[in-house]
């Protein structure tokens, strides 16, 4: 059905749209601008809303369970199938920068999948409160009481991770 393909490329150039403008913004407000870092942000909430209802008429929102199934399917598909070979060929360009960001995003998505399959293996048992705390700079995904020690990633200090 097309209007579902739409659907899908919508989605996806409402969030691409979204993540952009934060980019945006982060820039206006370094330069000082912030009139524009403040609309580049009420764009980028704009952008998310039209993604979400997308993703959701869609069909894109299933259970719980469902949901963990299908992000630590698509978690594993980055750190097995999409970023090595990415990664092989910023290394074979020279393209340092984009390599050590492909490496930190792999490892990280590994561990987002086993959280997840974690969280799945536990969904039933989900009564008590869990803490997760992201590392800002690569991504990596801490369960658990604030980490004491740095990144296992990047090498980030444990006073910069951010709690959820």
């Amino acid at each position: 059905m097309k209007t579902h393909e739409n659907l899908a490329t919508a989605f996806a150039g409402e969030s691409q749209a979204n993540r952009k403008y934060l980019c945006f913004a982060e820039q206006a407000e370094k330069e000082g601008h912030k009139n524009a870092a403040r609309l580049f942000r009420a764009a980028a909430e704009a952008e998310q809303i039209h993604a979400f209802a997308e993703f959701r008429e869609k069909g894109g929102v299933g259970s719980t369970a469902e949901n963990l199934k299908a992000a630590k399917e698509g978690e594993t598909y980055e750190y097995t199938e999409m970023y090595p070979p990415f990664i092989e060929t910023a290394q074979a360009e020279g393209q340092h920068g984009a390599a050590k960001i492909f490496n930190f995003a792999c490892q990280a998505e590994k561990v987002h999948a086993e959280l997840y399959d974690d969280a799945l293996k536990n969904l039933e048992g989900d009564k008590g409160d869990v803490s997760y705390h992201l590392c800002p700079i690569c991504g990596f995904i801490h369960k658990g009481s604030a980490p004491t020690v740095p990144c296992p990633i990047c090498g980030s200090k444990p006073s910069i991770f951010k709690e959820f």
